[in-house]
């Protein structure tokens, strides 16, 4: 199975520790947070990964070539001109997949979600997309009603709310774990661009049906800043 791994983040709530090294190379246990995205979407079958690539380019490839000889297969989508964000990255790689479902994780997730799991789900729904969301402490959720459907979006520090269709019901917040399942069909929906895949999923969800995959239990972390990332250097220390 195909997985798209985005390892092109700035890192800029990193501060001092993203001005030398790419995010995806800061280590945890020895290890880079690229090598543990890998093996973990490996260890559930997706062994055939694309990554993507913006600062630090060069040195995010070394360590793609050190993973491709400990025999993980790895292709590389170059950003160094222009990141794309979410979105305008995945349209980029479309060429790489084919007509199966494929997963989408990010880089900086530190999780124990059992990625298998969340395809058999997507697969027995049938959606457009699947994403995997928890209840956690945020600014930006999405809003999903009583059978887990995406409905709208929220910025709870501006107010911003955007709802995808009239009388949706009640409605949930659900923060957004960095990973989902995505079918091949959504390339028809998408263009060239720099642009994240929210305000996709928030047009799509209008017509097509976005499933969400809630998992409270166990552990997730985001390691996007310098507090994030010392919590989880001591939960696996």
């Amino acid at each position: 199975m195909k997985a798209m791994i985005f390892a092109a983040g700035l890192g800029t709530r990193l501060g001092e520790i993203s001005r030398s090294i790419p995010k995806a190379l800061i280590e945890i246990n020895g290890k880079s947070i690229l090598q543990i995205a890998v093996e973990k979407v490996y260890a559930h079958g997706f062994d055939d990964i694309i990554v993507n690539v913006h600062l630090f380019a060069d040195l995010v490839e070394n360590e793609v070539e050190k993973l491709r000889k400990l025999n993980f297969n790895i292709t590389v989508s170059d950003e160094r001109k222009l990141l794309l964000e979410t979105g305008g990255g995945l349209y980029k790689t479309r060429w790489f997949f084919d007509n199966d479902p494929f997963l989408v994780y990010n880089a900086d997730i530190i999780t124990d979600l059992d990625l298998s799991a969340l395809y058999r789900f997507h697969m027995e729904n049938g959606g457009i997309a699947t994403i995997a969301v928890r209840n956690r402490p945020g600014k930006r959720f999405f809003l999903v009603n009583e059978s887990g459907l995406l409905k709208g979006w929220c910025n709870k520090e501006t107010g911003e709310e955007i709802i995808v269709e009239s009388n949706p019901g009640v409605l949930k917040e659900a923060g957004f774990s960095g990973i989902h399942i995505v079918n091949p069909e959504i390339f028809k929906y998408m263009d060239e661009g720099v642009y994240s895949m929210t305000p996709l999923y928030l047009r799509l969800a209008q017509s097509y049906k976005i499933f969400t995959y809630w998992h409270d239990d166990g552990f997730w972390a985001d390691i996007g800043t310098p507090e994030n990332l010392k919590y989880v250097r001591k939960y696996f220390g």
